[in-house]
């Protein structure tokens, strides 16, 4: 880039807010918050790479602002931020790195590692004394776009979470080997909106799809030196701007074309009945530690954005794995996540998010705070608390895990929740007491504290560990072609390979294998509280054994369609439905295990497999296996959503995870003179009734469930 630069544009005052880049219409506002820094240049960027720098004279309280009348969406934009280079300081301040605006709301390309974009002179050790003399390029440039779109008709469908049934996937994975998706639109935003993918989730039956993250993001160096790359995402560049690797316009040649794209999507989405949940990075950056590259916020202000060790403020806190933790004890870096999250509910139109490491968020100093600032401006925010806040409550540092211990409004995915079904269904003994509490929806984890059973994300899988056939198929880690010694991922998974590591041709195998999936996805779906599918579960998909497959953009994270399982995907569809249709899978409340209407029936009731009643010897018994609970309905018709007729019943729910076939005793109760069969996990085909009192066989490792009849 040798050219003349063109002669700068006229520069105005502009205003201090809103921060980044925006259009009126006639020029753009040009806003940067830095405490620290001594000047800051706005750098506009012609196609051919020609860059124009603008010193932005104004500052209002930290904002460095200014207006450039005649400019329009398109424009390619970035900073140099000057200050002084004192590591030792918490200071990196590098005018020779262009850096990427923060609130940037499209990228020009994906970052490059050709030129470098590190502010420091590599390879030398003394990092903090290297301060580079020549230009350094590779971070994206800001785009400045129109946020005009037409989202008329567009409205959201606004499911009660304990409707919802949540489909936690990845935007590229889902549809890039879908063979009714066009070749061109694989792996993208509209490859998702394709009828074919949407279709697909309406006919599943799921309410709401859990992208992984879509906000931009960065390919490790390490990675592309092995020539992989970041596929899950959680390395975020930009908090504002979508991933143009998920963009048919960007392979098209239109980068920006990704905003309008992603809003398409969330339309069609919105149309079909679906809402959008997006898993969100705020409590790291793609920037690392002290040795890491400078791409925005580090050469921007890097104490404002950053958790700095106070004796030693070259380094950062870490409570992520990843290198830094975003300072959220900043006002500024609040409002920036504030910001971000309103943008995607407002501009965006998505519906929720659930926030990755959310313990992170809740830090003070060292310990886990429930009434940190963070939380405290959700809660009153009248925008971000009427949408689906999902936390992942644990980080790497000291007291992370909190599970259970999050404010009202929010929900949590219940890992408990995922080792103690795996455990059960793996043969352990002695979880009679556990396994209760989580068919019930954990009143002992959420009753105290003003939430209801839906603030349990129920999961058995998710995208961090083995796919739901994996679980079945291995009992160790595969993890080779991650080229890290399979040293990565989790040693403890609770998994059962069921007598054969792997793929194997034992039919005896593979017909427990079909039914132990099957175990898994009808505790999940009969459970009370949210239930979270990992998508391509519900018809067997596999990564091989893999279960940190984060950097495996390939055949072995994206879904395998050819090889679809359409009996277990039947089932899957089953379940979903007779979830749909009970609303005592559905409670709003948590069971009192009081008796109901001056009966002698219970709203929840608990069954040995003789017919009587579990004893406190029963729960504690480390032998136990099998138990039968029994769910109160209130014998009423309601209609759904849709305006379909459906009778609150009562219900009754039998599991055994013994080696042997169990009798069961079908119990009296109250008004019920029969019992209907609806699901059993051991044959797709049994249809039975039986009188109450009468006795019927639970298969070896199995499920049933009834519905009660009762005269009239």
């Amino acid at each position: 880039m040798t050219a003349t630069p063109p002669e700068p544009a006229p520069l105005r005052p502009g205003q201090p807010y809103p921060l980044g880049a925006s259009w009126d219409g006639e020029g753009v506002n040009f806003a940067l918050y830095s405490e620290n820094a001594t000047r800051v240049e706005l750098c506009l960027f012609d196609e051919d790479g020609h860059e124009t720098r603008l010193p932005l004279r104004e500052q209002t309280a930290f904002v460095w602002h200014g207006y450039v009348p005649l400019l329009r969406p398109g424009q390619r934009y970035g900073y140099r931020v000057h200050g002084p280079y004192e590591p030792d300081q918490g200071l990196r301040f590098n005018p020779n790195v262009v850096l990427l605006d923060p609130y940037a709301k499209a990228l020009a390309s994906v970052e490059s590692f050709d030129q470098g974009v590190f502010a420091y002179r590599l390879g030398d050790e003394r990092e903090d004394y290297a301060m580079l003399e020549e230009e350094v390029r590779g971070v994206p440039l800001g785009v400045v776009v129109d946020p005009a779109f037409d989202w008329r008709g567009d409205r959201a469908p606004n499911i009660p979470l304990h409707e919802s049934v949540i489909y936690e996937t990845h935007v590229k994975g889902l549809s890039m080997l879908h063979p009714d998706v066009p070749q061109e639109l694989r792996g993208t935003y509209r490859g998702l909106a394709h009828p074919a993918m949407v279709g697909y989730l309406k006919e599943l039956g799921v309410t709401a799809i859990e992208l992984m993250p879509v906000h931009a993001h960065l390919d490790d160096p390490f990675l592309l030196d092995k020539k992989l790359t970041n596929y899950w995402g959680y390395s975020t560049l930009n908090f504002f701007a979508p991933e143009l690797r998920y963009s048919a316009a960007c392979r098209q040649g239109d980068p920006v074309g990704a905003v309008r794209e992603f809003k398409d999507m969330v339309k069609a989405l919105h149309a079909a009945g679906l809402e959008v949940i997006l898993d969100v990075v705020y409590n790291h950056t793609s920037e690392g530690n002290h040795m890491g590259p400078t791409l925005s916020f580090k050469g921007i202000d890097n104490p404002t954005y950053y958790r700095l060790v106070p004796d030693s403020p070259r380094h950062y806190f870490d409570y992520t794995g990843t290198g830094n933790t975003l300072n959220v004890r900043h006002p500024q870096t609040l409002q920036l996540i504030m910001d971000s999250l309103r943008y995607w509910v407002q501009e965006m139109h998505v519906d929720g998010f659930r926030f990755d490491l959310a313990s992170t968020l809740a830090r003070g100093l060292h310990e886990v705070d429930q009434l940190s600032g963070f939380f405290t401006i959700i809660h009153q925010d009248p925008i971000i608390s009427q949408v689906k806040l999902i936390a992942e409550p644990w980080d790497v540092g000291e007291g992370g895990y909190q599970v259970g211990n999050f404010p009202v409004k929010w929900a949590e995915w219940n890992g408990v929740y995922r080792d103690s079904i795996r455990a059960f269904w793996k043969g352990e003994g002695g979880l009679a007491s556990d396994l209760g509490y989580r068919l019930t929806g954990y009143s002992d984890l959420y009753q105290g504290d003003g939430r209801k059973p839906s603030a349990s994300i129920n999961f058995i899988t998710a995208h961090d560990g083995f796919t739901l056939r994996d679980t079945v198929c291995y009992n160790d880690k595969h993890n080779e072609a991650n080229q890290e010694g399979n040293q990565d991922g989790h040693n403890d998974n609770r998994s059962w390979n069921c007598g054969a590591e792997g793929e194997t041709d034992d039919e005896e195998v593979n017909r427990l294998r079909a039914r132990q999936q099957r175990n898994f996805l009808a505790t999940l779906l009969l459970s009370q509280g949210t239930p979270m599918l990992l998508g391509g579960d519900e018809f067997g998909n596999s990564q091989g054994g893999n279960n940190n497959a984060y950097c495996q953009d390939n055949e072995i994270s994206w879904y395998d369609w050819q090889r679809k399982d359409e009996a277990l995907l039947a089932f899957t569809q089953r379940l979903i439905r007779i979830r749909k249709e009970h609303p005592a899978l559905r409670r709003q409340k948590f069971f009192s295990g009081r008796p109901i209407r001056g009966t002698d029936v219970h709203d929840v009731m608990w069954f040995r497999h003789d017919g009587l009643e579990m004893t406190d010897e029963d729960w504690r018994n480390p032998h136990t296996q099998s138990l039968a609970m029994f769910l109160a309905g209130n014998g009423l018709k309601e209609v759904d959503a849709l305006g379909q007729p459906r009778r609150d019943d009562h219900l009754l729910l039998m599991l055994s995870s013994s080696h042997e076939d169990l009798e069961f005793t079908l119990p009296r109760v109250g008004d019920c003179v029969e019992w209907e069969l609806l699901l059993d996990t051991s044959d797709d085909t049994a249809e039975q009734v039986h009188p109450c009192g009468d006795k019927t066989m639970l298969n070896a490792r199995s499920l049933m469930l009834f519905r009660c009849v009762v005269d009239g």
